[in-house]
This record gives structure tokens, sequence and C-alpha cells, in this order.
């Protein structure tokens, strides 16, 4: 069985602190290979500000299309909205029967699991991968048999930081791959 590494998000837009946690996970842990999943909508956040989900899509692709570890997932984009990570890997071990899945989340993530839908199903059926966050408190998890807390290295880079960046006209170079950043110059987004 393959061991697939789940590592979900808006990617609005992908950056090169994604890339670190992707590439940690698929390297430096027991996972095969590592998918980013888009996600159209986060039932936790605010619609508002986010970047067409096609385009995300795009800008993911353009940033791993030269990796073989790292692949890109759009699976969400067929599934009823907002999507919910339990029912999305209910779906793909439906599809893929001979993958083990596994989630990938950030500690700040973790420390709000239980607001998540069916999270005991998750916890029950699936094994976490935790990279650190700044600031999360996960003490409740960490003897926790499904949760491996990694030591991924921490870039503190976010996309709202290099949204804004975007909008007053700063230069993101190093921060964004660059195929990323042509792409989005192309399409004027987020100026």
């Amino acid at each position: 069985m393959s061991k697939t590494g789940l590592f979900f998000g808006s990617f609005n837009p992908i950056h090169m602190g994604h890339l670190v946690i992707a590439g940690h996970m698929a390297h430096f842990t027991d996972l095969d290979e590592v998918w980013l999943v888009v996600s159209p909508h986060n039932p936790l956040k605010n619609k508002k500000g986010l970047g067409n989900m096609y385009d995300r899509l795009e800008m993911a692709r353009l940033a791993t299309e030269f990796s073989d570890s790292l692949q890109v997932s759009n699976i969400e984009f067929g599934l009823p909205q907002p999507s919910y990570t339990v029912d999305t890997l209910a779906y793909l071990r439906e599809k893929h029967p001979t993958r083990e899945f596994v989630l990938i989340m950030g500690a700040d993530n973790l420390s709000s699991l239980s607001k998540w839908k069916n999270y005991d199903v998750l916890l029950k059926n699936y094994k976490i991968y935790v990279y650190p966050r700044p600031g999360a408190v996960i003490e409740e998890w960490k003897d926790h048999p499904s949760i491996t807390l990694t030591d991924t290295p921490q870039m503190d880079i976010s996309s709202t930081f290099i949204r804004q960046a975007l909008k007053d006209n700063k230069n993101v170079e190093f921060l964004v791959p660059d195929s990323v950043i042509a792409f989005m110059d192309s399409k004027n987004m987020y100026r």
C-alpha cells in the first residue's frame, strides 16, 4: 500500500512555506508522496478575498510541476461545498482502496480540530502528521496514537502576507515560485 499525505489548503496563493512543508513531509517522513489538495472553500474561512479556484489550482500545479513526490489534486472541486475533510477522505478511500491516506496539518489547525465535522472519525480512521506553527497550543494531542508531531522547518510566510505585499506593489521573489509570480502577473491577481 502506498502512503499518501494529503495537504489541504486554499493555496491563495501557494508560496514557499507550503512547498517546504509538503517537501519535508514527502522526503523526511515515511510518506511515499504528498498531494496538495486545493480546497474551493474552507468552511472555517471567509470566502471573501479567495482567488478563483481554477487559478489557485493552476498556481499549485505550476509550483510543483518539476517534483516527482508532490502532486496537485482538485478532488474537492466535484464534491459538495463547503468541503469537509472527513467527507473528502471517505471519498478518496473509496476511489483509491490501495492507498493509505495520511492527513497533514499545522499545529494551529490541530488546536481547533475538535471544531471539525466528525473529528473523532478522522482520529479513529486516519493518521495525522502535524507540522509546528508559532504559538499553537497542542499539549492535549501530543500523546494521541493517531497524531505524529514532525520537526518540519517553520517559515513564517502566509498567503495573507503575500496578497498584502502584492497589493502594496512589493516584490515577492523568493517567497513565491517564479512561475507562480508570472501567472499572477499575467492575470493581475491580488493587485
